[in-house]
């Protein structure tokens, strides 16, 4: 099944399931700009720095957002060239309740076997972004509905994985652990695990500001590759924003 992104896609999407904050920002900046009205001319300067710090920080994030999710070509996949795979290999893609990836791994690994799981929990994942999101997009066909701690595969079985996205809303550390230790024990000896995700990080704080919290640092991630038992092999910036860990499974099934 071909599929292609919408010129625009990523930032309509941004706007589109998380249309509360931009209201919530228009409103407060129109309720500054009335009070600018009443307040002594001593003190409209300062209320114009605030109006014009909330323009820019919300301006700024977006245009982040459209330059990583619609110029940057991280849904081009080309960060996976050279990982292409024979026939008869299996690939699992693994999302948190929006799925914008497998149909782009369709297209690129065109003779494996793609399985995708969806681990959403609407118990655990509350925000009404992801609600929204699986309304409006159904999954991909064939979506199984799994828990983050166990996914219903085989040892040994599976030649890549992947998380695009998705794995930073696992937020509890011994749960995201377990996690990638179900990674490590479907994964055939030296399968490989791609982890792409923002981090808590400078260039992240300076596009999202106090968003980077949902966000996991690099240390974070370290430290639960190390404890599911997986080597780093290598990390790729497909964007200054943007980071993919690709993993190597060391054989155990932990």
């Amino acid at each position: 099944m071909e599929m292609k992104r919408k010129p625009f896609q990523g930032v309509f999407n941004i706007i589109r399931f998380n249309w509360h904050f931009y209201l919530l920002s228009t409103v407060l900046l129109l309720a500054l700009l009335l009070l600018s009205g009443f307040l002594n001319s001593m003190f409209q300067p300062y209320l114009y720095i605030l109006i014009a710090l909330i323009l820019l920080t919300t301006g700024i994030s977006l245009f982040v957002s459209f330059y990583i999710y619609d110029l940057s070509g991280l849904y081009k996949l080309n960060w996976l060239n050279g990982y292409l795979e024979p026939e008869n290999s299996k690939i699992v893609n693994i999302n948190a309740g929006f799925d914008e990836t497998s149909g782009l791994l369709r297209n690129k690994f065109k003779k494996a076997e793609i399985i995708v799981l969806d681990f959403y929990d609407p118990n655990k994942h509350t925000e009404v972004s992801i609600k929204r999101a699986r309304k409006a997009y159904p999954p991909y066909p064939g979506t199984q509905a799994v828990k983050s701690v166990h996914l219903p595969l085989a040892n040994n079985s599976i030649d890549k994985s992947f998380a695009i996205l998705s794995a930073h809303e696992i937020r509890e550390e011994n749960e995201r652990v377990a996690f990638f230790k179900e990674l490590n024990r479907i994964a055939k000896p030296g399968g490989q695990i791609f982890i792409t995700e923002h981090l808590r990080d400078f260039n992240n704080f300076l596009a999202y500001n106090f968003g980077i919290f949902h966000f996991h640092s690099r240390s974070t991630w370290i430290r639960t590759f190390n404890q599911a038992g997986f080597k780093l092999r290598k990390e790729v910036k497909s964007t200054p924003f943007i980071t993919t860990f690709i993993l190597e499974s060391n054989g155990d099934t932990l």
